[in-house]
């Protein structure tokens, strides 16, 4: 049990070094950093509090605490990639009205065009 919490501190930590150098070198932005930074946070805390873990275990009704951390690892990480499903998604359908807009600008700059020649 000791093991795996330990394995858990440690990759909650690697994860939030990985996103601040992320961050750093501009490879994600801020506001996409602070979800996965509260993920490993929550990663580390949950690993590091074994008396928070037994009590969660037991509010779950699940009897081995790691396994309690595991799935509630599992289930941050999920409220995370769906944020990030949304985000994704608001992002393509804008793309889609810049695109529309930009053919409707080019095809009147072309409609000019064609009027000013004649």
């Amino acid at each position: 049990m000791d093991r795996l919490l330990n394995v858990m501190a440690v990759f909650s930590l690697v994860m939030a070094g990985l996103v601040l150098a992320s961050v750093r070198r501009a490879h994600i932005r801020v506001e996409y950093s602070v979800s996965w930074l509260a993920a490993a946070m929550a990663l580390l805390v949950l690993s590091r509090w074994p008396g928070f873990g037994q009590w969660f275990a037991r509010s779950i009704g699940v009897s081995d605490p790691p396994l309690a951390l595991m799935m509630a690892g599992g289930a941050v990480f999920l409220v995370v990639l769906y944020r990030f499903s949304l985000v994704m998604s608001r992002l393509k359908d804008a793309n889609i009205a810049l695109t529309q807009q930009i053919a409707i600008l080019e095809f009147r700059l072309t409609s000019l065009a064609e009027k000013n020649q004649r």
